[in-house]
């Protein structure tokens, strides 16, 4: 009997609020996910299928500016068969960030950090990603072998294109798709910036985190489909790749609606796209090794 074929999500989080706080949380209208996380939370709720797939491994995120986080999530890694990858955090303009690197890579469960992220939708500097300090520090991730998550938003395009421009060999994965403004249906701007940065082969991108950018209480699928359809005209599926964004999520409709959504916007691509966007672009940019180690059955 062959095994089932896998799904990847490739954006999850995790977090205990009772060893490590998340200032972020404490912002209006996140009570629903104000309470700590693991990986055993995700397991209960991820009930749907997708395409008749199960879940079988997740790329859990970093969420606060901390090593001491990030190396949290790599112990977690280590022994929880569900992750299979973790992307962390460093100070990417530090000039110890290369050492900061190699430690976390050689510490428990170094071998799943696959990539870097740091919040740039937060910084106020139109051109963060270029300052000097932080184009080194990328350059040091890329000559690590690791990637690197872009986290932006519509109006910061312009900053990524340039890293894509000048950082060519790393591979940088777009988080959340740009986060397009759905809920004011005003998606020309995005959709330019999301057409330049794809022309670049070396980027990737998420299609997560979508509901939480539309109506979180009325949302349909019809809200979401034009974002679709420009991601997957401009990425196509090779460069694609499902994520949740559990938990949060939880603040638009939860796993299993986001689940059902993207199984109904799947439903015109073949076969093999499937495969792609559910598990194979995953899989080839954050390097995924569940078939080889981490025995566990899917998600029921």
């Amino acid at each position: 009997m062959s095994d089932p074929p896998p799904l990847i999500d490739a954006h999850h989080h995790v977090w205990n609020l009772d060893r490590r706080p998340q200032p972020w949380l404490d912002a209006p209208g996140h009570e629903t996910i104000r309470r700590t996380f693991a990986p055993d939370d995700l397991r209960a709720t991820a009930t749907r299928t997708i395409a008749g797939r199960r879940l079988t491994a997740t790329v859990v995120v970093q969420c606060v500016a901390s090593v001491p986080e990030t190396r949290e999530l790599l112990t977690l890694a280590d022994g929880d068969p569900l992750i299979d990858a973790v992307v962390g955090w460093a100070d990417l303009s530090s000039p110890a960030v290369g050492d900061v690197l190699d430690e976390l890579r050689t510490g428990t469960g170094g071998r799943y950090l696959r990539a870097l992220r740091h919040l740039v939708q937060g910084e106020p500097d139109p051109e963060w990603l270029q300052q000097p300090s932080v184009e080194r520090g990328l350059r040091a991730v890329g000559e690590r072998g690791l990637g690197y998550d872009i986290l932006i938003r519509s109006h910061q395009f312009p900053q990524a294109v340039r890293l894509a421009e000048r950082l060519p060999q790393l591979p940088l994965v777009l988080d959340h798709a740009g986060k397009p403004p759905l809920a004011e249906r005003e998606l020309d701007g995005w959709a330019r910036g999301i057409r330049r940065l794809a022309a670049h082969p070396q980027v990737s991108c998420k299609v997560s985190g979508l509901v939480t950018e539309a109506d979180h209480e009325n949302w349909t699928i019809e809200d979401i489909r034009p974002a679709w359809d420009v991601l997957l005209t401009a990425f196509g599926p090779d460069r694609l790749m499902f994520g949740s964004d559990w938990p949060v999520c939880r603040l638009a409709g939860g796993w299993n609606r986001w689940a059902a959504t993207v199984e109904d916007l799947l439903g015109e691509c073949s076969a093999a796209e499937v495969t792609s966007i559910l598990a194979g672009t995953a899989t080839a940019f954050y390097r995924l090794e569940s078939a080889e180690r981490k025995e566990t059955p899917p998600c029921t």
